[in-house]
């Protein structure tokens, strides 16, 4: 039995415990993939990351990322939380206001803003390409977004690390009350080879300008409750389509409220690059006994 340290992080979040969980674990250097998968299946959180020394000499860490059921090369709060535990373990420190991670989808840039318990973390989006729009893009995704109002944006199907349906409606108020068919997006999720369907409504809130509900029905998660990775395709399809808009440069996002979380998450847009982050605080910060 090795003991390691191990982090419980809240990622995300605007109050305590409002964002989204995440485990971490430092100095499994001697695992492999199947131990990794093993001790994440356990853990039965969405993600669980491994962080271990970089093998690209431009990278300050190197992260591994789990769900219960497979290694991911990229998510978003994983990757947030992660850096976060890398600052706060002292195993890698900035580089002109930058951490460079390393994972399945390359090495990444984290910008770092401040520190302390108000510091925030960035994460650049490893590119995003929007594949199709409109209603008719698809058989299924009429019926999964029947008896909704639409908001000014059609329906987009985006790609960018993790490939999302992303859906604009018409206000707040109907996006938070919104009863999903959740066997809908189930279907639409496995016939487009996608996360699922994430739906965003602008509004004019004094600590944010977007809501987001994200259901990652092609992974089995009926609601998450802080999406980074899909929150930076909608930064990019936002900045896409309005380039002159009142989002274009950057906004706050509120989730999580409809499923007893609070989570804020901060865009920014500087042109082409969309950084996507926020803050994440250590809930538990112990000894991991537990044999590979």
């Amino acid at each position: 039995m090795t003991s390691l340290r191990y982090l419980h992080l809240d990622v995300f979040a605007a109050t305590q415990g409002g964002g989204n969980h995440l485990g971490v674990v430092l100095g499994a250097d001697g695992w492999g993939t199947a131990a990794m998968q093993r001790f994440a299946r356990w853990t039965a959180l969405v993600e669980t990351t491994f962080l271990l020394p970089p093998t690209d000499p431009r990278a300050s860490y190197r992260a591994r990322i789990f769900t219960p059921h497979k290694e991911i090369p990229f998510a978003g709060h994983p990757s947030i939380g992660s850096a976060h535990a890398a600052l706060a373990c002292g195993l890698a420190e900035p580089r002109d206001g930058l951490l460079w991670q390393e994972c399945g989808a390359g090495v990444l840039p984290i910008r770092v803003l401040g520190d302390g318990a108000g510091r925030e973390l960035l994460l650049q989006s490893p590119g995003e390409r929007v594949l199709d729009t409109g209603r008719d893009a698809h058989p299924l995704l009429a019926a999964t977004l029947a008896n909704i109002e639409p908001g000014v944006l059609p329906p987009a199907l985006v790609d960018g690390g993790r490939r999302w349906w992303l859906a604009e409606l018409a206000d707040e108020a109907g996006l938070r009350a919104w009863q999903p068919d959740h066997a809908a997006i189930a279907a639409l999720a496995h016939a487009s080879d996608s996360m699922g369907l994430c739906a965003f409504a602008r509004c004019r809130q004094p600590d944010y300008q977007l809501v987001v509900r994200a259901f990652p029905a092609g992974v089995g998660i009926v609601e998450d409750p802080a999406s980074g990775a899909a929150n930076g395709l909608i930064a990019a399809y936002i900045a896409h389509v309005e380039p002159h808009g009142p989002l274009a440069r950057g906004y706050k996002v509120s989730q999580g409220r409809e499923i007893g979380h609070d989570a804020q998450l901060i865009v920014h847009i500087d042109g082409n690059a969309i950084w996507v982050g926020g803050r994440s605080h250590t809930v538990i910060d112990g000894t991991l006994a537990w044999t590979p």
